[in-house]
């Protein structure tokens, strides 16, 4: 395992724990599973933790958890299929990381496929937009009413009619990223990119037309079947709209400084709807879920939103303490809690691995300023100014072992040097240990 060296030994702890839980605990029969209270991947979660770790410090366990959640040369249709088009970003950020190629031919024609399925099933032609629910919120206790109906007791978010109309930020935000990886993967395999870029712009544009809120400098949560805007904040949303590059540079700065944060955090859509509140928050409403954290927090470091990207490293850190890495968290004690759903308060489940994921992924993409590409690694790193020197030491990348050294705080870079010499990178065809020391200004 990678060892961590900072000026904060919560972070080391906490950094520990996280890899403990992704290569050990959640690691059961070479697939990554979801977590301590979910035995079995999902096509959500797979997803999710083969982009912000498995990858890179698991390659074989993500690539076989990724197949894992497919069938029939599809990603498995199963009844969440409003944000299983995420499969297909993490699919490319997997080849980024790994370089193989023969996973790339596997992956192309499946992600491709789903997206003909779901452009075919799933688009609204009169919006340009997917619908569906948000790619977290499968629980109604993450909308409004409506959709919510008070006489259906289902907890599930599509036994709810309206529920299958609605048009989401962050999924919309998802398939913009899709059409950008499918583009990317076809390039690679010498196919033709053009109509995948061009469904990418059309769909970030649609996004910009329907969902902006000009008046707040914030996207709202979802168009409905009518076309009426809901204006809660989508957290998870916000942060995909600025991975994904839907966000303009103004369109970005002002989420980032508008985005509203709860006393332990961000939460994963504000503000609380009426049935619920500080004393009962819903479980996918006005609540801490240290993935959709993660995301935010990883937006910030890509934007160079520096100081929101270390008030979320900080709140996460804070969060998960001596108590483990859990499911969800209460936004105003910090404790674990599950959130009220349909009248009980449900469980927040111990050793959730997206939790301890997207935790890595700010440390790998944040603090070290990690970036992926063909040809190998660059770096963008931001320390706070008060620390010390940092490193990563025994990180495995292909066929290399790096260590990797921050003099310095903020998020200036100096000058990067590979095994002593200046480099402006890290070259993907390199093999055995090398030295990587980046000075910051």
């Amino acid at each position: 395992m990678p060892e961590l060296t900072c000026s904060s030994p919560a972070l080391v702890t906490v950094y520990e724990a996280a890899l403990r839980n992704l290569l050990h605990t959640n690691t059961v029969g070479g697939l990554i599973r979801a977590g301590g209270g979910y035995p079995t991947p999902w096509t959500r979660d797979a997803s999710i933790n083969a982009w912000y770790a498995a990858s890179l410090l698991s390659p074989g366990a993500a690539r076989d958890t990724l197949m894992a959640v497919t069938e029939d040369k599809l990603v498995q249709q199963d009844d969440q299929w409003w944000d299983q088009i995420i499969w297909a970003v993490a699919a490319w950020h997997h080849v980024l990381v790994t370089g193989d190629r023969e996973f790339l031919a596997r992956a192309y024609p499946i992600a491709a496929a789903t997206m003909e399925v779901l452009d075919g099933e799933r688009f609204d032609e009169r919006y340009g937009l997917y619908r569906g629910g948000a790619v977290m919120q499968d629980g109604i206790s993450g909308y409004p009413q409506p959709p919510n109906d008070p006489g259906i007791a289902s907890s599930f978010v599509l036994d709810y009619p309206g529920a299958h109309s609605i048009m989401c930020l962050s999924t919309n935000a998802v398939y913009t990223g899709a059409h950008r990886a499918l583009a990317r993967m076809a390039a690679a395999l010498g196919e033709d990119a053009r109509p995948h870029l061009e469904r990418e712009r059309l769909t970030a544009d649609a996004v910009n037309r329907w969902l902006w809120r000009e008046e707040a400098g914030l996207y709202g949560y979802f168009l409905d079947g009518d076309g009426r805007l809901d204006p809660h904040e989508e957290t998870l949303g916000l942060a995909m709209a600025i991975l994904f590059g839907v966000a303009d540079e103004r369109r970005a700065a002002l989420v980032a400084a508008r985005a509203h944060r709860e006393p332990r955090g961000m939460v994963s859509v504000w503000p609380h709807f009426e049935r619920y509140g500080p004393e009962r928050p819903g479980r996918h409403n006005a609540i801490c879920w240290p993935m959709v954290m993660g995301v935010w927090g990883d937006a910030m470091a890509a934007l160079g939103h520096h100081e929101r990207f270390h008030e979320t490293l900080d709140d996460l850190v804070a969060l998960f303490g001596d108590a483990g890495l859990y499911e969800v968290y209460n936004a105003t004690t910090g404790l674990p809690d599950g959130g009220w759903q349909q009248g009980r308060r449900w469980p927040s489940e111990p050793d959730q691995t997206w939790s301890a994921t997207t935790l890595l992924g700010l440390v790998h993409h944040g603090l070290f300023g990690i970036r992926f590409g063909p040809d190998g690694l660059r770096f963008s790193p931001s320390v706070p100014a008060t620390w010390g020197e940092t490193s990563l030491n025994g990180l495995r990348y292909r066929d290399m072992t790096l260590r990797v050294t921050v003099a310095g705080g903020g998020a200036a870079v100096r000058e990067v040097r590979l095994d002593g010499r200046a480099a402006g990178f890290v070259p993907a065809t390199l093999t055995g240990h090398h030295d990587v020391l980046i000075t910051l200004a």
